[in-house]
């Protein structure tokens, strides 16, 4: 198939383009790298999707070494995006880009209208124009928001956001079910819960825990460590995904779905960061904060429909992903990224 993936310098989409890629896909993927965090990091992933940094540039699709085929694009240049659906005759888009992190929608919100309302309707409306057959979009389990319903499942009412990130995927959410009502694009919806692993972000737990126990500085609990978080690790993730684009392309009928993608174990956040402390061999130095603003109590993913649907059980413990990732952390970004 032909596959577009936007947002393809970020950490699920990096891992992504390179295992569809390696499926025999032809992949053209665009992010705008821009600097929520550090661009480096972004150059690095896609370096290994066989990208070389000094190739990327705006004007045209550069093809690197594995096959995949990058722009430099931004979702609001809407333009330059409708050449790129016009020139490319894409059958599928997964679409990843997006601005990320719940706590920088509450002082940066004009940059979630802009990439994650506007930029995602320039999307559909190409999806739309071009007629792209299928359509898979990132959502997050923080559409949920503070339920008391226990696991998430896919059925819940989300009409209580509390953030406004949260607000933006839940609208997404809303939008996809109109086009794919108007114009019959056969869409999936994924509500991921707290993703991790290697080459993951640096605004997320893991990471900024792991840099500071390294590093002997304290790290930051909020709600004194009563919290609990569904993670899933990369690998389960990009494994479920895969499975409903094969899906989607054998099935080829019209459908609407939102899927939950996580590992259904909640673990107690002091819990996590013994974790932590037991891969990197380091007593972390703790500071118990309170409750932050936009934070919710507890993600659990109910995954039945996972099941049902897909197959697809995630698989991978927390205790073998936090090793993967410290081990990464040690062994690429202190020795490669840092440098």
């Amino acid at each position: 198939m032909n596959i577009l993936i936007s947002g393809n310098a970020g950490f699920i989409g990096s891992h992504l383009a390179i295992k569809l890629a390696n499926a025999g896909h032809q992949i053209i993927a665009f992010d705008n790298i821009n600097n929520y965090y550090d661009i480096e990091l972004k150059f690095a992933r896609l370096a290994i999707q066989g990208i070389s940094k000094n190739n990327i540039n705006s004007e045209k699709i550069y093809r690197g070494k594995k096959g995949i085929g990058f722009i430099k694009l931004d979702l609001l240049e809407n333009e330059k995006l409708n050449d790129l659906f016009e020139n490319n005759n894409f059958d599928f888009v997964i679409h990843l880009a997006a601005q990320a992190g719940v706590r920088y929608s509450i002082t940066h919100p004009q940059k979630y209208i802009d990439s994650n309302i506007q930029g995602f309707h320039n999307i559909l409306e190409c999806c739309r124009k071009y007629k792209v057959k299928n359509l898979i979009f990132a959502s997050s389990s923080s559409v949920y928001g503070n339920s008391k319903t226990i696991p998430l499942d896919e059925t819940q009412n989300c009409e209580t956001p509390i953030s406004l990130y949260a607000a933006t995927k839940k609208s997404n959410e809303l939008m996809a079910y109109s086009y794919y009502h108007l114009f019959g694009i056969n869409t999936i919806g994924l509500r991921f819960f707290t993703v991790y692993g290697p080459w993951g972000r640096p605004d997320m737990a893991l990471f900024k825990f792991t840099k500071s126990i390294l590093e002997n500085k304290p790290i930051k609990l909020f709600n004194k460590g009563n919290l609990r978080r569904d993670f899933t690790y990369i690998d389960d993730i990009i494994e479920a995904i895969v499975k409903i684009v094969n899906k989607m392309i054998n099935n080829n009928v019209s459908q609407y779905e939102i899927i939950n993608i996580g590992n259904s174990n909640p673990i107690q956040l002091l819990d996590f960061v013994k974790i932590i402390e037991k891969a990197t061999n380091k007593t972390a130095i703790i500071d118990f904060e309170e409750m932050q603003e936009g934070d919710v109590f507890e993600t659990f993913a109910c995954t039945k429909k996972l099941k049902f649907y897909y197959d697809f059980t995630p698989k991978v413990s927390i205790e073998i992903g936090i090793q993967e990732f410290v081990k990464w952390y040690k062994n690429h970004f202190l020795n490669y990224i840092s440098h």
